[in-house]
C-alpha cells in the first residue's frame, strides 16, 4: 500500500448529474488526477500538459464553482506574485449510478467495463499459472451487467469512506474499494456460478488488495 505522506479527504460521492460532468471531460480528470499527485499552480499545470494557461485556467474554475477541487496554499512566486496550489477536495470522486441520467450512465459503465476487462484479465493470467481454467465471460451482456453490478455496489462502498481521511493514493484507494465491490457481487445471484471455478483465487487476490 503506497501512501503519499498527507491526510485528505478520502471519498467524495457524486450525486448531482452536473457535478458528474464535471468529472467526464477527459482534460478535468487529468486534471484532477495530476492535483492527486501532488498540489499544483495553473502554470505548471498548463507546463506539464501542454496548454495554455488561460484553458488551464477555464478548467480549474469550473472544478472550483463545482467544489471539486479547493486551494491548498498560497505563497510567494519567484517574482513575487502570489501563486495559488489546488488539490482535490478527495482523493478518489465515486459517481452515484442511480442518480445518474442515461447518457451519464452509459459514460460510467463503459468506464467500469473497460476496468473490468483488465481485471478478468488478469484472473485469466492467474488462472493459467496455477494450471486452472478460468473462461473469461465474452458476452458483452455479461460484461455489462457486471458493470452495471459493480456501479450500484461501489457507490455504496464509497459512502463508508466519506468524511473519513486517508494517506492513500487515488489508484490504491480505487484498488482497495473496487475489490471490496468485486467481493461482494462475486458472491451474488448469477455471478456466484459465473466466478465459481475462481472463488478461491479470487479471495485471494482480494485479500492482498485489502491489506
Amino acid at each position: 500500500m503506497v501512501k503519499n505522506g498527507r491526510l485528505r479527504n478520502a471519498v467524495k460521492i457524486i450525486h448531482r448529474p452536473k457535478e458528474a460532468k464535471m468529472i467526464v471531460d477527459p482534460m478535468r480528470r487529468e486534471i484532477l488526477r495530476q492535483l492527486n499527485i501532488r498540489p499544483q499552480t495553473a502554470t505548471q499545470l498548463a507546463e506539464k500538459l501542454n496548454l495554455t494557461k488561460s484553458t488551464v485556467g477555464h478548467h480549474m474554475r469550473v472544478l472550483r464553482k463545482a467544489r471539486l477541487i479547493r486551494i491548498k496554499l498560497a505563497k510567494p512566486g519567484s517574482h513575487g506574485i502570489l501563486e495559488k496550489y489546488y488539490e482535490p477536495v478527495a482523493v478518489l470522486f465515486i459517481e452515484d449510478h442511480n442518480k445518474m441520467p442515461s447518457d451519464l450512465q452509459n459514460y460510467f459503465l463503459y468506464v467500469h467495463m473497460e476496468r473490468l476487462r483488465g481485471i478478468l484479465v488478469a484472473f485469466q493470467l492467474i488462472s493459467e499459472s496455477r494450471k486452472k481454467t478460468f473462461k473469461i465471460p465474452g458476452d458483452v451482456d455479461l460484461l455489462n451487467e457486471l458493470a452495471r453490478e459493480i456501479a450500484k455496489h461501489i457507490a455504496k462502498i464509497g459512502e463508508r469512506y466519506e468524511n473519513t481521511e486517508t494517506e492513500m493514493n487515488a489508484e490504491d484507494l480505487l484498488i482497495k474499494i473496487y475489490g471490496e465491490a468485486l467481493k461482494t457481487v462475486m458472491t451474488k445471484g448469477i455471478w456466484r456460478k459465473v466466478f465459481a471455478d475462481m472463488n478461491e483465487m479470487g479471495t485471494l487476490i482480494l485479500k492482498e488488495q485489502v491489506r
